[in-house]
């Protein structure tokens, strides 16, 4: 993966890329500095926009996921900081933060790259399943499952983390030229085959990448060991 992103970024240095937070992509951020380091790839004048953020925490706050790309990605490439962009989760009114994140996508001609993982319940970035889901960036409230994923960066204390979240909608991530779906672990195999197998449905919101034209799916073997060959 951060080899197929390098070679991305060499092809076109410009590239604007859409980044997940999580356990699943730290391997892929630990190779690019280490890619970074060696020379191999330059990210100078790459765009990144981060798939979602809590809502409510101080932006100096080490649960948000601003603070995890500067742990494992921003801090240790040559990223310009102004081109580095993560929704306000702290913003006085989220609602007009989320559109103020769609239009900037908008303005940098949309995702060339999305890179995003998987929720236990199928949701991608903090979109989570629903009889029907927002297009654009938006706020949404998160379900107990998708908070008790992140505990551990609150101290493993499910009541430290936030209910609410601003996420990039399902239209702006299937807008991107090409999305890869990252999904490691035995815990993520049963979701992993509804996304892939089943029906495409916005009760399991991964299932949706089933329309893109230029998905691509990055399993290691526990996270695949429910899919059959057809």
């Amino acid at each position: 993966m951060a080899l197929f992103l390098a070679d991305c970024l060499q092809e076109d240095p410009g590239l604007v890329l859409g980044l997940p937070t999580g356990r699943t992509p730290v391997p892929m951020y630990r190779a690019l500095v280490r890619l970074h380091r060696q020379g191999r790839v330059d990210f100078s004048r790459a765009t990144t926009f981060n798939l979602d953020e809590f809502v409510g925490l101080p932006a100096e706050h080490p649960g948000t996921y601003r603070a995890f790309m500067e742990r494992h990605l921003f801090a240790h490439v040559n990223l310009n900081p102004a081109r580095t962009h993560v929704p306000h989760g702290d913003a006085a009114s989220p609602r007009a933060e989320a559109a103020r994140y769609e239009a900037m996508i908008a303005a940098a001609g949309g995702l060339d790259v999305a890179v995003i993982g998987i929720g236990g319940n199928g949701h991608i970035g903090f979109n989570e399943p629903a009889a029907s889901l927002p297009a654009g960036t938006n706020g949404v409230t998160l379900r107990r499952a998708s908070r008790a994923a992140n505990a551990a960066a609150f101290g493993g204390q499910l009541a430290r983390v936030p209910h609410r979240a601003i996420s990039m909608g399902v239209g702006t991530i299937l807008s991107a030229r090409h999305v890869l779906l990252l999904a490691t672990g035995a815990d993520k195999a049963d979701i992993v085959a509804k996304a892939l197998r089943g029906p495409v449905t916005t009760r399991v919101p991964a299932s949706l990448l089933q329309l893109h034209p230029r998905a691509a799916v990055i399993l290691d073997r526990a996270a695949a060991k429910k899919l059959t060959s057809r």
